[in-house]
């Protein structure tokens, strides 16, 4: 599908498939040497816990610290020369920001990038310092999208979907590739869901590799767009979520995404803020690693106990690590 087309879709589902194991692998070819293969690590701690045993797929060591740079270099990679040397245009409240401008300056291209006034100051920083030009809004009153398409037509530049296009898809879904080749079968996974573009490409490349694994989507409890739409069987449209986890600050899930994700999706596991910050403090003191509230979202669901039943070997993607010292101190100084 072209980005027009794309742009242009209606609110019915595609009756062609939106994605393929094919897809992600071609996306998997195109990224190899861009992108970090991040590694999966394991802690007994963590199993003993949780009473399984858990594989996390670090994309909080990601290029750009999350896991959005996959889907965004995939992205870029097939634009024209003539569309490279315009430049492109995006939409984020961060991650997805500072990934097209981090590809777009390694291919030689230019970028512009909508983001929240209240967007957090180390992405922010992150995405200038990439060379990217930032458009501000105030995420509770404006249209992102709408600014994003208008900047784009008005400057000749081509718009990078944050989430809901084939492309972006493809590239998100090769870290469910790299995990399942290095761990083998899994009996779930559970990744973090916003706008689900994430969800949809590994579920689409766990499903087709392993028909079996249960595909659990995570989201905050007060931004549960998702859950709402898979339960009513289309998409809910809610207020813009306030929480910790401002990564899956989305009001709706993506047309393309829930096309995907309401077939393949098992269930969605909703976790409170003050577990958000239970497994962010785990995380930062038993695994020494540093990880964002959007990203801690599956491993709060898991020490949380909200996955029942609990399967024996489980994937759990850590979808990003961007945060600011002073942001972190913050929310752990609440940490129980």
């Amino acid at each position: 599908m072209t980005n027009d087309a794309a742009a242009a879709a209606g609110s019915s589902a595609p009756e062609e498939p939106v994605l393929t194991l094919d897809d992600i692998r071609a996306a998997a070819a195109r990224i190899e040497g861009a992108a970090h293969r991040t590694p999966v690590v394991r802690s007994r701690t963590l199993d003993r816990l949780v009473g399984a045993e858990v594989h996390l797929k670090c994309e909080n060591l990601q290029r750009v610290g999350a896991f959005k740079f996959r889907g965004a270099y995939n992205w870029l990679a097939q634009l024209t020369p003539e569309q490279l040397k315009r430049g492109v245009a995006a939409f984020s409240s961060g991650n997805h920001a500072q990934a097209v401008a981090l590809a777009a300056r390694e291919m030689g291209s230019s970028a512009v990038i909508v983001m929240p006034e209240d967007a957090p100051a180390a992405k922010r920083a992150a995405t200038e310092e990439y060379g990217a030009e930032v458009v501000t809004y105030d995420r509770y009153t404006g249209d992102r999208v709408a600014l994003g398409r208008q900047i784009a037509e008005e400057r000749g530049l081509v718009l990078v979907p944050p989430y809901d296009h084939p492309w972006t898809m493809a590239g998100q879904g090769t870290a469910a590739l790299e995990l399942l080749a290095e761990t083998g079968e899994l009996d779930a996974l559970l990744a973090p869901v916003g706008g689900g573009g994430l969800m949809a490409g590994c579920a689409t490349a766990a499903k087709a590799l392993h028909p079996g694994i249960r595909m659990i989507g995570v989201e905050p409890q007060d931004g549960d767009d998702t859950a709402r739409s898979l339960a009513a069987g289309h998409r809910v449209r809610i207020q813009v979520p306030r929480g910790l986890a401002d990564g899956q600050a989305a009001e709706t899930p993506g047309e393309l995404t829930f096309a995907v994700n309401r077939r393949l999706v098992e269930s969605i596991a909703l976790v409170t803020d003050e577990e958000i910050r239970a497994a962010m403090q785990f995380a930062f003191e038993r695994l020494k690693m540093l990880v964002e509230p959007s990203g801690a979202t599956g491993l709060a669901a898991l020490l949380g106990g909200h996955i029942d039943p609990l399967p024996e070997r489980i994937g759990v993607i850590l979808s990003g690590g961007n945060i600011g010292l002073r942001r972190f101190v913050e929310i752990m100084s609440t940490a129980a």
